[in-house]
């Protein structure tokens, strides 16, 4: 048996993606005049209507049987039913499992969401159900570190690494399939969001407290989504407010200072109307150096971040969402003797953000076609930031200061406001049954850019000139369409195939196709493959932030187009049992090709990063990424997970095909939970350890530019833990990052002379600040 299903836990789990995993035919299923069969109906649990196509199945076998027009079943009984019960699903409902009887009525619960169905089985994170492969972090496993915000909400998982894009500003980002974050989609409640100029920072600007369970995608996940995901999709789902707790209280503090603060709140006002609200601050003001080397090794940060949702459940039809968001950040780094309303010598950053989200989604389901369903989704985001590297110098103002030699000391400003807008029409029905679902919408894109990198006047530079270099505007306007079949027999196979078609105002046409494919060759072993294409228009300064905090001076060729990939791969799922308890074993291997990139070339100079097409070079850009991971849980409440991965990411620079800098070759991964009964304690111990990374800093150049002159860091690993104990309405917990204080030892090249040209902050591979411990504490009223 894969997963177990409970029919009071369905309605909070299980989300309607629009046929991606139900739907059914008539089972083929031998059987002779003389086969004893569990005869039965199923119904809607609302409206008591029978429910056609819904699939009745034996646990833990292939024998299955559709209801028909009716609702009424007829199953062969299974002599290879160990476990003696039935499943029940239909699309649009949560599933249940019951004991088999002479004759066996179900009521199925509606989902009403428009959303993908997610199912978790006890202690397992890998999905058995969805045709994309899937992993699960749920809310339990987010307990099982400090979880302050989106960042850390990956430390206990193998899939996606969390790196800092430098050692000053405290920028963070996600690496999947060994690519950056900016080519993995990032969707809250299965919607667009922190993207373009807010990805630098934009695992910041989640709350951990505020998360229900994160969705990691490898692959192409849905059409419906966009064309932007080139490597994955990782979906956020935050708190519900018809079924989160009416309050929980969370505060955190660490042995920098700093603290957070987490409020939820929900309120039911009726019976049809809900609403949640989710509050966070966070704040930081030590100055910490212990490193000795004269800069902070965290930024002094302030945030304040609150979002308001609202839900209305008819019960029978229509199922509407709304919510508001607002979120205001200060930060300030650099030099410890820096500070930014004084004239002084110190190297400075500053950083100031404010960020206004809304968004609303309403579903209509037909009462007697449970299957059929219209959305529509509007959200809207407006992101404004301004921020200083490199401070005033002796008083005097920010500006560049030219010399001589025409380049430019590392003072500049950098700020940008990105203005967002979708729109999506989504309908899907079946074509027969449902073991044919159909999904065909429409959707529009407004996406408004400015930005200003000033780095102050070339000597040769007229003022034209100097604006043009430094102002960068676009505006996206994004019409597109597109369509997705979803083929699902009773038995074992699952197709999900999608195209989508947009008309770029910049770019003309873009055409994005898909395909997933599940096939379950017996019942505990399911293999997966998936093909696509991604479009991006890349956003070269934000994807680069790091940079800026260097001397390195930033040149852009005159034309850069749009980024395109194709990604396939595939994925074996193993499920098993040891000492008589469920475990899986997984392995996936994907690779993601480049026909453009637009590369971000850091070995042909310290002082310079040139930005141009990877036609430029005339080469290849590849990311191929293999990742073999086991779970395992050899007694009652001790569990275990043990990853290795295997990223081979190289790009063709000047200098030829070279390995994406700061990328580990070799990752492994190691997890270890244990608790007691009824969870009153809870231990929970995590390494990692990291491979040699390639450094784009002081390469030296053979005669051919070949890769033997690269450098590389050091090999490394992590140990974090935490203790949980658990009372009534309160856990108590605490904990240590970098058990054994493992530092760089050089995290900053010339920081001593910051204003040199030998200034670099952004090849940071390594911890910066060693152990950190903190304590902190969870209230809650259900």
């Amino acid at each position: 048996m894969l997963f177990s299903f409970h029919s009071h836990r369905s309605d909070g789990r299980l989300v309607l993606l629009a046929g991606l995993l139900l739907g059914g035919s008539p089972a083929a299923v031998a059987q002779s005049t003389s086969v004893q069969h569990v005869h039965g109906e199923v119904t809607d649990a609302a409206s008591r209507t029978p429910l056609p196509g819904a699939i009745v199945r034996w646990l833990g076998t292939d024998a299955a049987a559709t209801t028909d027009a009716k609702g009424r079943f007829a199953l062969p009984r299974s002599t290879a039913a160990t476990d003696g019960r039935l499943i029940v699903n239909a699309l649009g409902y949560g599933a249940d499992t019951v004991a088999p009887a002479a004759y066996v009525r179900v009521a199925l619960r509606s989902t009403n969401e428009l959303q993908e169905v997610k199912v978790e089985g006890r202690a397992l994170s890998y999905s058995a159900l969805t045709p994309a492969h899937t992993q699960v972090i749920s809310s339990k496993d987010l307990t099982k570190s400090a979880c302050c915000n989106l960042a850390e909400s990956f430390e206990t998982n193998a899939s996606v690494e969390v790196s800092t894009s430098d050692a000053a500003s405290g920028a963070k980002q996600i690496q999947l399939l060994g690519l950056d974050g900016a080519y993995s989609l990032l969707t809250v409640d299965n919607l667009p969001a922190l993207r373009g100029l807010s990805t630098p920072y934009r695992l910041n600007y989640l709350a951990g407290p505020w998360i229900e369970s994160i969705d990691i995608i490898k692959g192409m996940g849905s059409v419906v989504n966009g064309y932007e995901s080139v490597s994955g999709q990782v979906n956020v789902r935050l708190k519900e407010p018809d079924k989160t707790d009416q309050l929980l209280l969370n505060a955190y503090v660490n042995d920098f200072g700093k603290f957070d603060v987490n409020v939820n709140t929900s309120a039911r006002i009726s019976k049809k109307l809900s609403t949640a609200l989710l509050l966070h601050a966070d704040h930081l003001g030590n100055r910490v150096d212990r490193n000795d080397d004269g800069f902070l090794d965290l930024p002094l940060a302030t945030q304040y971040n609150v979002m308001n949702k609202w839900k209305y459940l008819s019960g029978k039809a229509v199922v509407s969402e709304l919510g508001v968001g607002a979120l205001r950040e200060t930060r300030q780094g650099g030099q410890v003797g820096f500070r930014p309303e004084e004239g002084n010598p110190y190297y400075g950053i500053t950083q100031e953000t404010n960020r206004y989200t809304a968004y609303g989604k309403t579903s209509y389901t037909w009462p007697t076609r449970p299957y059929q369903s219209l959305g529509v989704l509007l959200s809207g985001t407006s992101h404004a930031f301004n921020s200083q590297y490199g401070g005033a110098e002796y008083g005097a103002p920010f500006e560049a200061v030219t010399t001589h030699h025409n380049t430019l000391r590392p003072q500049r400003q950098y700020d940008g406001i990105q203005r967002t807008g979708l729109a999506t029409l989504l309908f899907q029905s079946a074509i027969g049954n449902t073991a044919h679902v159909y999904r065909v919408g429409a959707s529009y894109l407004y996406d408004d850019y400015q930005e200003d990198l000033r780095t102050g006047r070339y000597l040769l530079d007229t003022p034209e000139q100097q604006r043009q270099r430094e102002h960068r505007a676009r505006t996206e306007r994004v019409p597109g369409a597109f369509a997705e079949y979803t083929y699902q027999n009773s038995k074992n196979l699952t197709l999900v195939g999608g195209v989508r078609l947009d008309r770029h105002n910049l770019y003309g046409w873009v055409f994005t196709p898909r395909l997933n494919v599940k096939y379950d060759a017996t019942a505990n072993t399911i293999l997966r493959v998936a093909a696509g294409r991604g479009f991006r228009v890349a956003n070269p300064i934000a994807d680069n932030v790091g940079m800026l905090v260097s001397s390195r001076l930033f040149l852009f060729d005159a034309d850069l187009r749009p980024e395109r990939a194709w990604n396939a791969g595939g994925s074996l799922t193993q499920y098993f049992t040891v000492a008589g308890r469920q475990a899986t074993f997984v392995a996936d291997y994907y690779h993601t090709e480049f026909q453009n990139q637009v590369v971000a070339d850091a070995y042909t100079s310290n002082t310079l990063l040139l930005f141009s097409n990877l036609s430029t070079y005339g080469g290849r850009s590849f990311s191929r990424s293999f990742q073999a991971e086991v779970q395992v849980e050899p007694v009652k409440g001790l569990q275990a997970k043990a990853a290795y991965k295997w990223l081979d990411v190289r790009t063709t620079y000047e200098a030829g095909l070279l390995p994406k800098p700061l990328v580990p070759k070799h990752r492994l991964f190691g997890n270890v939970s244990y608790a007691t009964p009824f969870d009153k304690w809870r231990a929970d111990l995590t390494v990692q350890g990291f491979g040699r990374r390639p450094v784009a800093h002081g390469m030296g150049h053979d005669a051919h530019g070949s890769a033997s002159a690269l450098h590389y860091s050091s090999r490394f690993a992590l140990l974090n833990a935490q203790l949980t104990r658990a009372f009534k309405r309160i856990d108590v917990y605490a904990g240590a990052e970098n058990l054994t204080n493992y530092r760089q030892s050089n995290p900053i090249d010339g920081a001593t002379e910051p204003f040199g040209p030998n200034f670099d902050a952004a090849m940071n591979w390594g911890p910066i600040y060693g152990r950190l411990t903190y304590v902190g504490v969870r209230f809650r009223l259900e």
